[in-house]
């Protein structure tokens, strides 16, 4: 991918704040200049964002309808009552339930749970879901990750006599679903001081808020926070304030001790020996645990997470594991075929949108589809295939463009729609596909921005060699965990120099394994080029180059540095080259 290097200079102004800030808690003014952007600008805060606390996390009583949901749950099992945790299909949703039922069944055993299925169902709560509730004996569905919109559905619920608490994140309509209580800080009329939960992360609340209204000590909820991280890592929400301290508390349990299900996976990905981070949870056990509601049912993902015995659990993570592998393959087919219409598409590129449809196309797997094209080609993409008699879609977005305003923008065309801001669902009638390409590319060209039609790397500073130093490294790990609001620091140093050991690696020769000296430092740091090694020619040549890197651990030479190098800008290009950054 081209990017283009952002690198706004400090002002003075800047510089000196950071200076301060340095002198007053002991790191690289650098790191405090990352400090003031979130910010963090004096030691007090400072002290608070490195060393989170468990008794940060807010009271759940502060979200509207706590009290109602609580009440509800526990009238619930005074009556002896049948209680269903009906959750998403994706891993926030499948770490929401197995959350909830895992503490609940701790002193209450007439549960059950619920995951609907993607290519019967759909998102949601569904008709067959609510009967599936009446069939069993029912009275009260405890709604996780989903809910919001489930208007019709629910009302069909109370003419059966169910009850819905409803704990979700994603942005409701104007009108509410009759819901006995609705727990989303996203309501209009929320007071709830932070916005950004997972929903597995809502889940939590309400039992934090249900442990105290029955005398529990808070330190049974806290082998639960590992589903919290998994949840809040692999949905993308923002991992500042409350997501922060529930983030780090749960990767320590995932580090430390974590439930069955994910020890299992963890042994499947080959991380048992490894410090996990948010990257592990993004990249290894997330794919996998959505990958079970991408290619059969998302119940066994929660099998999983409420399994007791290892060794059943290692079976069950095994076959999901061979889930993703399937997903990958049907993931690479249809990226590929997807890539060549768009490639084909007239004019296409003057379009700022993409927007294909293929009533073939596997429906678990077209999310991952549209993130593809987002990725390649740097424009909001809407992937569509059919289902019965509807199209269903997902759509993935650029930085800075919210895709689910651009979907709502078209809501007359749709039967349903839901999402956040860089990702979202839809499913519309099969004849209003060619309108709403129409649409929603209109909208898109009215309303992106230059700078988000192309691919860019925002520099947070520039850096020579001799600046990382082990207290460095240790200060910067001290900014974990990274995620939205709180990203990963990107670095440039440069005028950079093969140090003579670099190479190509990789099945397919794609990467390039780096040792690099800069011209300020004689010590070489280790670095890794993942799909640029068109550029080894260059580098080989020892002729200096600048690179963009996030800094890693090399988890090879413990305690040594890793430069994960983003993109690469040579700097005496060779006659008719092309010498845009890439990455």
């Amino acid at each position: 991918m081209n990017f283009k290097w952002n690198c706004v200079p400090p002002t003075q102004e800047q510089v000196q704040a950071a200076q301060e800030l340095s002198k007053a808690i002991g790191i690289s003014p650098i790191l405090c200049k990352l400090l003031i952007e979130r910010g963090i600008t004096d030691k007090a805060s400072a002290q608070k964002f490195f060393n989170p606390q468990l008794n940060e996390l807010l009271d759940p009583w502060l979200m509207e309808d706590m009290d109602k949901a609580v009440e509800r749950i526990g009238l619930a099992i005074e009556r002896g009552e049948r209680i269903l945790v009906y959750g998403d299909y994706d891993v926030d949703g499948t770490t929401a339930v197995a959350l909830v039922y895992n503490f609940l069944s701790r002193s209450y055993d007439n549960l059950d749970y619920y995951i609907p299925d993607r290519y019967n169902e759909g998102y949601g709560v569904s008709h067959k879901g609510v009967d599936y509730a009446f069939e069993t004996g029912v009275k009260l569905v405890i709604v996780l990750d989903c809910g919001i919109k489930a208007i019709e559905e629910i009302a069909y619920a109370k003419e059966k006599g169910i009850d819905f608490i409803v704990c979700d994140h994603h942005v409701p309509d104007d009108q509410l679903p009759p819901a006995v209580a609705i727990l989303n800080a996203k309501r209009f009329d929320s007071t709830y001081p932070f916005k950004h939960l997972s929903g597995c992360g809502v889940g939590f609340k309400l039992m934090q808020a249900f442990a105290l209204d029955n005398g529990i000590p808070f330190s049974e909820l806290l082998p639960s926070l590992d589903l919290v991280a998994v949840s809040t890592a692999s949905d993308i929400v923002p991992i500042m304030g409350e997501n922060r301290v529930l983030t780090h508390f749960g990767l320590e349990q995932l580090n430390s001790n974590p439930c069955t299900g994910l020890k299992a996976i963890i042994h499947v990905c080959k991380l048992d020996d490894k410090n996990l981070s948010i990257n592990d949870i993004i990249f290894k056990i997330g794919p996998r645990l959505n990958a079970a509601g991408r290619m059969s049912s998302g119940k066994k993902a929660v099998d999983l997470l409420v399994e007791k015995d290892f060794n059943h659990a290692i079976e069950l993570a095994e076959r999901i594991d061979q889930e993703n592998d399937d997903r990958k393959k049907d993931d690479k087919e249809m990226t590929e075929e997807a890539g060549e219409i768009v490639n084909s598409l007239e004019d296409g590129e003057n379009r700022h949108a993409i927007v294909l449809y293929n009533e073939n196309w596997k429906r678990g797997v077209i999310g991952i589809v549209a993130s593809r094209l987002t990725e390649v080609f740097y424009k909001p993409a809407v992937v569509l295939t059919r289902t019965g008699n509807v199209a269903t879609g997902s759509a993935r977005s650029v930085s800075g463009f919210d895709v689910y305003k651009a979907i709502e923008s078209c809501k007359d065309l749709l039967e349903n729609f839901g999402g956040h801001t860089y990702a979202a669902g839809l499913t519309l009638k099969v004849e209003n596909v060619d309108e709403f390409k129409q649409r929603f590319e209109e909208y898109v060209s009215n309303h992106i921005e230059p700078d988000q039609t192309e691919a860019s790397l925002d520099i947070d500073s520039d850096l020579d060699f001799k600046d990382i130093t082990p207290k460095f490294f240790r200060d910067l790990k001290r900014f974990q965990p990274f995620g939205p609001d709180n990203h990963k620091p990107i670095f440039r140093t440069r005028n950079v120099y093969d140090y003579g050991t670099s190479k190509v690696v990789g099945r397919g020769h794609e990467h390039i394994k780096l040792e690099l000296i800069d011209s300020k430092s004689g010590h070489p740091l280790n670095g890794i080029a993942f799909g640029q090694s068109e550029f080894v020619t260059y580098i080989k040549t020892k002729r200096s180059f600048d690179i963009c890197y996030s800094i890693e651990e090399n988890n090879f030479r413990h305690g040594d540095v890793l430069l994960q190098i983003e993109s690469i800008k040579p700097n005496q290009p060779e006659p008719g080259k092309d010498t845009t950054a890439k990455g």
